[in-house]
């Protein structure tokens, strides 16, 4: 799909000789890594506030520790010692979403938590950049 992407958006003469990240700048989109990760974020404030018709009992745990700094709703991160559990959704996402900001993860919709999101990462654009290179294996 990556492939697709690069390839299309090479298309656009004026765009040509301009780096991938360059053109989907111009072009105002997101890569298919940051769609993926912004699709999971969405899917774990799903879970979290109960928007899900899933019951998935512990899939997701609160961390409890108010001594440091979070957004309110931290999730616990595991430490698992294979690369499959590590690849589990739960897991992987956990730190990403410890890292939102308060005023995102605590809105009262899902429209509203991906508005706040996508006007946070477009504010802090090469934040968000450098944020989906960590996660990418």
């Amino acid at each position: 799909m990556v492939k697709i992407q690069r390839k299309a958006t090479k298309m656009i003469p004026e765009l040509r000789n301009l780096s991938y990240e360059r053109r989907l700048q111009r072009l105002e989109l997101i890569s298919l890594e940051q769609r993926r990760l912004r699709g999971q974020l969405i899917e774990t404030f799903k879970y979290i506030n109960g928007l899900n018709n899933v019951t998935l009992e512990g899939l997701f745990e609160r961390d409890g520790n108010l001594r440091t700094r979070n957004n309110g709703q931290k999730l616990l991160l595991r430490n698992f010692k294979t690369s499959q559990a590590m690849n589990f959704f739960p897991v992987k996402i956990a730190a990403t979403w410890n890292q939102l900001l308060e005023n995102i993860v605590s809105a009262g919709t899902v429209n509203t938590f991906k508005n706040r999101l996508d006007k946070f990462w477009i504010m802090n654009r090469q934040y968000y950049i450098l944020l989906t290179m960590s996660l990418t294996p």
